[in-house]
């Protein structure tokens, strides 16, 4: 560990939107800073020019913006370590690679593409594990100047071959590799920008980055990165790798099993706090029992000595019962807020705008206790704002009890019942009372009936409470979807 104040990086590759692995790497180096009073840095890595997206970087900021993680230096701020763009910090890479190349720790390489490729293919006959063969290593360093002014080439780092590397993981112990194992190595490519090898190490010296937290993908880089600070002469971080995350199947995450971009789950109505509780929980814990986590509670006592080594398993599941626990927790005026913005965002074209605000206001609480997702509010109020029933198809209406006749019976005997309701009386408890009293002459249950009703009203056999959906719907619009329900059915 280092007695340096506490410095933490996210440096994302801008090669489209952040993921959901990438996030949580962001979220735990964000949070070790802010509980351990240090700084949180920012850094855009573009150096692969022929992936970059242009609207990635915003893609990134708007992303943490979202989960509530700031940061004290990075491309929109600024700050003493700038500039934050790999792209604009070329100079210092060409340096770095220079001095490797005085100290004897790199060469220029100048195989071509395509004695690569036949290497790499005669590698895989000969069922030999890929790398480059040091060819260019051999070259006597004056004639190797010589060329490089004149020949396109690479610059290679040369890889100690005899011995161990040991890296001291805060998460997971010691690592041992093998240095016979390991291949020389491109830092600098033939366009003057580095790999992503040479800019991580010249960048995290140049920004005095305490605390490298990343995914566990990266411990087999880890021997390539502790060597070019060997090599250097400069002091590495605290290397601290994350677990692995696995879809349910136990299998690398995939787009099928949640390995969606960050933004995709905000636009599918999941609440930040939802998801940062979540994240929190791929790979760490609070303690032995606590389940539900504020960003709060996470910036105070946030610790890598928690974070364990085994892989942490994404359970959709588990993050749709936490956005509903927080969605029942919120203040209603920003519940209510949330139904108006969601409905407004969901509902058709057609439905005329403003919606009325009155009716939202009386349906947000019987959404609270139902919705999962904010994308699921649209749906289920549609049929608020029409004259007709949303468009559903007539079979839902006989589904659930039987045949066209029993659902024909249902709806003449509910038309009689609410008829006799008169506009002034038209409320929950009059309109619960006549549809309770059907039980009897239709000879059974409410459950077994009501979804007939539901269909009629909503277009679709479940939704939110019955009674209190058709008190905001009124009498007339109630009476009229009953009897298109029996006329389609007839």
């Amino acid at each position: 560990m280092t007695d340096r104040p506490v410095r933490t990086r996210y440096a994302p590759s801008p090669t489209g939107n952040p993921h959901i692995g990438n996030i949580r790497s962001a979220l735990f180096s964000w949070a070790y800073a802010r509980s351990h009073g240090g700084k949180f840095l920012l850094r855009i890595e573009d150096t692969d020019r022929n992936r970059y997206v242009e609207s990635a970087v915003e893609a990134i900021m708007e992303s943490l913006r979202w989960l509530g993680i700031d940061w004290d230096e990075g491309p929109d701020i600024g700050g003493p370590h700038g500039p934050y763009f790999q792209s604009q910090r070329l100079d210092l890479y060409r340096r770095a690679a220079d001095r490797l190349i005085e100290l004897g720790r790199a060469y220029p390489c100048f195989c071509t593409p395509e004695r690569l490729d036949a290497l790499r293919a005669a590698q895989a006959a000969a069922k030999q594990p890929p790398g480059y063969d040091g060819l260019c290593r051999g070259i006597p360093r004056a004639e190797a100047a010589e060329r490089a002014a004149k020949e396109p080439h690479v610059v290679r780092f040369a890889m100690r071959r005899e011995g161990v590397t040991v890296l001291e993981d805060v998460i997971r112990g010691e690592v041992v590799f093998e240095n016979a194992l390991q291949d020389d190595f491109v830092i600098l490519k033939s366009d003057g920008f580095p790999t992503y090898h040479l800019a991580v190490v010249v960048d995290d010296t140049a920004m005095e980055i305490t605390h490298c937290i990343r995914g566990d993908e990266w411990i087999s880089s880890a021997p390539k990165h502790i060597q070019l600070y060997e090599a250097l002469g400069w002091t590495p971080p605290a290397w601290a790798h994350l677990p692995l995350i696995l879809g349910p199947d136990h299998k690398k995450l995939s787009k099928r099993s949640g390995d969606t971009a960050l933004l995709d789950y905000r636009d599918h109505g999941y609440l930040p706090e939802a998801m940062v509780n979540f994240l929190a929980l791929l790979g760490w814990s609070l303690d032995d029992h606590t389940t539900i986590l504020g960003i709060e509670e996470m910036k105070r006592h946030f610790d890598l000595a928690r974070v364990v080594p085994n892989p942490a398993v994404f359970d959709i599941e588990r993050l749709n019962y936490l956005n509903g626990h927080y969605i029942r927790a919120m203040a209603e005026e920003r519940w209510v807020a949330l139904v108006g913005e969601w409905a407004d965002r969901g509902l058709p074209a057609s439905i005329p705008r403003p919606l009325d605000p009155a009716v939202i206001r009386a349906t947000a609480p019987l959404l609270r206790e139902r919705v999962t997702r904010l994308d699921e509010i649209a749906g289920m109020v549609e049929f608020l704002f029409t004259y007709d029933a949303p468009e559903y198809d007539v079979s839902l209406l006989t589904e659930r009890v039987g045949d066209a006749a029993t659902a024909v019976r249902v709806l003449d005997e509910a038309l009689v019942r609410l008829d006799a309701i008169s506009d002034h009386d038209w409320a929950t408890p009059a309109i619960e009372a006549a549809l309770r009293g059907l039980e009897e002459p239709l000879g059974m249950k409410l459950r077994k009936f009501i979804p007939v009703l539901y269909v009629a009203v909503m277009g679709r056999p479940t939704g939110i409470p019955l009674f209190d959906s058709l008190a905001i719907l009124g009498r007339e619009r109630t009476l009229a979807r009953l009897r298109a329900a029996r006329a389609r059915l007839g």
